[in-house]
């Protein structure tokens, strides 16, 4: 196994996809985000796993159930199995983030341009890991 490495603060800087997943392990796994100004993932719940949100560029805001947090570079934020949560990108420039899902939410090297493409996609995780 090699498992992943990477610069991930650069990683996530450089990144111009809305999502895009990295590593898929059996519990873990580590995603790209690019949210444009104005746009939003769109209000969720994930009964069955947990999410990290690190911040590296841009300006946004997190909704978890009724707690609203003002989020900016080297913020993070953890969302627990069953908390409805959203994130919002607030500022004039794009909000570059990723996240970890604990266990894996989506198929294994899915990418998504734009938000309008992942929110036409319906794929979830298949028990099928990077290595």
């Amino acid at each position: 196994m090699k498992g992943y490495f990477d610069n991930i603060e650069e990683a996530t800087e450089q990144n111009e996809l809305f999502r895009k997943v990295l590593y898929t392990g059996h519990n873990l796994q580590l995603v790209l985000m690019t949210i444009q100004p104005g746009e939003e993932i769109g209000a969720e719940v994930h009964d069955d796993r947990d999410q990290f949100f690190r911040f590296e560029d841009g300006e946004g805001e997190v909704t978890v159930d009724d707690n609203v947090y003002a989020v900016k570079a080297d913020d993070a934020v953890i969302v627990p199995q069953g908390a409805r949560h959203n994130v919002r990108c607030t500022g004039t420039e794009p909000l570059k983030l990723y996240t970890i899902y604990g266990p894996p939410e989506h198929i294994d090297g899915t990418v998504h341009a734009t938000c309008a493409e992942a929110e036409a996609s319906h794929e979830h995780f298949d028990g099928k890991t990077t290595e």
